[in-house]
């Protein structure tokens, strides 16, 4: 699935981004306190979710900015050490 490899490569380079910070916004985040990244990204998640709201109600950047919350959502998930086959199998599950 193609759809799945790309979500795939994105969650491993933030758990490489995690393990081997870089100079990058990532990497960053998650090098704070475990208090303070996560706040920060939950910060982030919450604020890319009412830019989705805007988006949609104005039907403008409806893609971009849903995007940016699958990533901070991404991102909290990796911070919090879930497996990404952990969210698959969770998809599967809802499927049936």
């Amino acid at each position: 699935m193609a759809d799945e490899k790309i979500i795939r490569e994105v969650y491993e380079v933030l758990e490489s981004r995690r393990d081997n910070p870089i100079d990058s916004y990532t990497s960053k985040i998650m090098q704070d306190s475990d208090k303070k990244a996560e706040d920060k990204i939950l910060e982030k998640i919450a604020e890319e979710a009412g830019e989705v709201l805007i988006a949609a109600k104005n039907d403008e950047n409806l893609v971009y900015e849903s995007v940016d919350l699958i990533f901070h959502t991404l991102l909290i998930l990796v911070h919090k050490g879930i497996e990404i086959d952990e969210i698959f199998e969770e998809f599967e599950r809802r499927r049936k």
